[in-house]
């Protein structure tokens, strides 16, 4: 009986071989990508990566500042402006490649704010959230992503290609 138990064991063992080569797919299309930051239309930071779809990349970038403060206007407290990204293909194709990007800024504002006296106080930073679920790109094309519309304007520059086997 044990015999009997085995042998359907391996038969059935070896009608599933064949198949479970067509249960393996290729693996998922990779897309080397690239943003830029723009801060009022100047580029402040890049960050550029290749990510297959599905899987997600996050960076962070420190940028850190010392503002002139007080009276006698010295530098004094630094300020971490911190910038990270989390970007994930979700859809890659000869035609488009669709990116599901989530940031996190810290902003300071351009003008700092001043006493009776007159003497400069440290601006004060603040967090920017913003997420795009599914920004569409013609492969190898610039798009525009408007994250902030003012004081300052943010805006994310961004363009991405399918990556091949040697990137």
């Amino acid at each position: 009986m044990l015999k009997h138990h085995t042998a359907a064991l391996f038969f059935c063992a070896s009608l599933a071989v064949p198949f479970s080569a067509y249960a393996q797919s290729a693996p998922p299309q990779s897309v080397k990508w690239e943003l830029q930051v723009l801060q009022d239309g100047q580029q402040i930071d890049s960050f550029t990566g290749t990510t297959a779809v599905g899987q997600a990349r996050t960076d962070t970038h420190h940028h850190v500042v010392k503002n002139n403060v007080g009276c006698a206007d010295k530098p004094a407290g630094d300020i971490d402006l911190q910038r990270t990204l989390t970007l994930s293909p979700v859809h890659a194709n000869a035609d488009d490649i669709t990116l599901q990007i989530d940031a996190q800024e810290t902003l300071q504002d351009s003008t700092a704010p001043v006493t009776v006296a007159g003497c400069k106080l440290p601006p004060q930073p603040r967090q920017v959230n913003a997420a795009h679920p599914g920004l569409v790109l013609k492969p190898g094309e610039w798009s525009t992503w408007q994250i902030v519309d003012k004081n300052p304007v943010l805006i994310y520059k961004v363009r991405a290609t399918l990556a091949t086997a040697a990137q």
